[in-house]
């Protein structure tokens, strides 16, 4: 591609042609303040913080959504771009509250951060809330309207990012809102519970529902066994709470701020997940050695078989009947752990810790998440509640000593920690599956042909002869070609153009989930994903069948993968699911 040569604030810069002026004034080390711009999204200029001149133009530019021009100096800051820029941000703020001690922001929150950096102490215009209610309906996601200050972002998040729709503009001019079509409640319209808006949105207009409360109480009740666990992608995030590198490993000093906090027993998501891959991996088996539905699709993700089960009812079959490593650990704890340890089931609280907010929807999605007897999983908060947590009960995080997880199911293989990014399902189970069809370990464990931050990743895979097509996906709208594609396929009698799908809602799985900290850009994910390969590459086991704790549940308890214990506690069903409630 050619390049361009531009200056900004005259600063000679080079960059690619078609580059943006807010891009090539980033390469060349000036910042340009935004609000409505995030590096995910296409710029559409909304805010209008970014303004510029070009140097012998008139003209005021959006450096967001400019492309450069050869030669072209580019001014980022005078006199009267400050001062626009300022009036700018005074205007928002006049349809903003000034509650920021309450505000889940608080310290984290952009408007919040340009405002001091403008040095703004005064409200020179007129101050008028929108007074629409809080939206307390979804059992995930909370909306304030009243904090809103109309980015889009969350609308452009939902449509493009994720092809769900939920969220639209409504109105105009001051009454804008983004809110599901006809002003409906968030819990009847498409929301899938992604909590992507809330990863993206700014402000505090979007965040996730606060379950921490609840999870004190349990602790404080002598009556309740509080056992927890935590999902791959936490151990990558959490450490960025408190000032550690991002993508740093701090499995261990989880768990121990977890028994700081008061929980009685700390588990591990990993060890469910190595589960998954030893129940999901040989139903594969079993679906193509007896002509069964193909291809099969992951359904780790509540987000994912949510948007599933309402956009794409007539794929049911095609589903893995395999829980999500959430349900299935909690499951196994409140019977085979309770067994092994001799604790009633009763007293149980079982709590995950989530990079997702979906998991508030899920633990009670249907019956099939009591099979214990009892709702499997009673809680589920998010890496951000627990960072909450941990900072009120004034442990220092970046100091502890790790600890281990409590036995026996807090053992992991490499495969489980992989779970958390793009592709991780897919080279964990095709690890397993190879072993299942040819009695052998891979020679190489690093399926590099599944990795890649591309939308849609498809590979083929010799087992044995066998040549596996496997199509991994990440992004709720980059699903729609593939699942056309099955269609297609299928109504034309053609043979399935994959065997096996992963589908993570998320951009990047879940290292990047609607609850994980507020971080969501490509040198993060990248950051993330690093730290997850890197744990792998450590364990002493790679592959979820050498897990020496999986291999005992099933010799005690569960019997062999796909038993009929194992779909008692392990596996679930589907429903077809309305687009909207109302």
């Amino acid at each position: 591609m050619s390049t361009v040569h531009v200056k900004i604030n005259g600063i000679p810069v080079e960059v690619e042609q078609n580059t943006t002026i807010l891009q090539a004034a980033k390469a060349a080390g000036v910042r340009i303040p935004t609000l409505c711009y995030h590096e995910d999204l296409k710029p559409w200029a909304s805010c209008g913080l970014c303004i510029c001149k070009q140097e012998g133009s008139p003209k005021i530019m959006r450096a967001c959504a400019s492309p450069v021009a050869e030669g072209a100096n580019y001014i980022t800051n005078d006199p009267e771009l400050f001062k626009t820029r300022k009036t700018v941000i005074e205007l928002m703020l006049s349809n903003h509250p000034s509650s920021c001690l309450t505000c889940v922001r608080n310290t984290n929150c952009e408007l919040q951060n340009i405002a001091a950096e403008f040095g703004i102490r005064e409200q020179p215009f007129e101050v008028r809330i929108n007074d629409v209610p809080k939206d307390e309906s979804s059992p995930s996601i909370i909306m304030d309207q009243s904090k809103c200050i109309k980015c889009g972002r969350c609308v452009q998040v939902c449509q493009d990012l994720q092809g769900v729709y939920a969220l639209e503009f409504i109105g105009r001019g001051d009454s804008t809102l983004m809110a599901p079509a006809a002003m409906l409640k968030l819990n009847d319209s498409p929301c899938v519970k992604c909590g992507q808006c809330a990863a993206h949105c700014p402000v505090g207009a979007i965040y996730e529902r606060d379950d921490t409360d609840k999870l004190r109480a349990a602790i404080n009740d002598p009556d309740k066994v509080v056992c927890a666990q935590i999902a791959p992608a936490v151990r990558v995030a959490i450490g960025e709470g408190f000032g550690l590198p991002e993508g740093e490993v701090t499995t261990g000093k989880i768990y121990a701020a977890l028994r700081q906090l008061g929980v009685d027993k700390v588990f591990d998501t990993n060890f469910a997940a190595d589960l998954t891959i030893m129940e999901e991996g040989n139903e594969l088996i079993d679906r193509i050695k007896n002509n069964g539905v193909l291809p099969q699709f992951t359904s780790c993700c509540p987000a994912w078989t949510d948007y599933m089960e309402k956009y794409y009812p007539d794929m049911i079959p095609n589903f893995s009947t395999a829980k999500s490593p959430m349900q299935m650990q909690s499951a196994i704890t409140k019977t085979y752990f309770a067994e092994k340890s001799g604790v009633d089931a009763s007293k149980i609280y079982s709590v995950s810790v989530m990079p997702c907010t979906a998991k508030k929807f899920e633990l009670s999605r249907d019956s099939n998440m009591s099979a214990s007897g009892y709702q499997d999983t009673d809680l589920s908060i998010t890496s951000r509640e627990l960072i909450r947590m941990i900072k009120a009960a004034g442990i220092d995080f970046a100091n502890l000593e790790p600890e281990k997880a409590d036995s026996p199911i807090g053992e992991y293989a490499g495969a489980g920690t992989i779970f958390g990014n793009t592709g991780g399902v897919m080279e964990a189970a095709l690890r397993t599956a190879y072993f299942a069809l040819t009695g052998k370990e891979l020679a190489d464990m690093n399926i590099k042909a599944v990795r890649g931050t591309e939308g849609v990743r498809t590979a083929e895979i010799d087992i044995n002869g066998l040549k596996l097509k496997a199509a991994v996906v990440h992004g709720l709208a980059n699903v729609k070609p593939v699942m056309e594609e099955v269609r297609k396929a299928r109504e034309e009698g053609l043979p399935a153009p994959y065997h096996f799908i992963e589908v993570m809602a998320c951009k990047g799985g879940c290292i990047s989930g609607g609850g994980q900290p507020y971080a969501s850009n490509a040198a993060n994910r990248a950051k993330r994903t690093e730290g997850l390969y890197k744990d792998d590459v450590l364990s002493a086991q790679r592959c979820s069948h050498n897990n020496p704790s999986i291999k005992k549940i099933y010799e005690d308890y569960l019997g062999e993968p796909l038993s009929h214990k194992s779909h008692e506690l392990l596996h679930t069903t589907y429903q077809k699911r309305n687009v909207y409630n109302a």
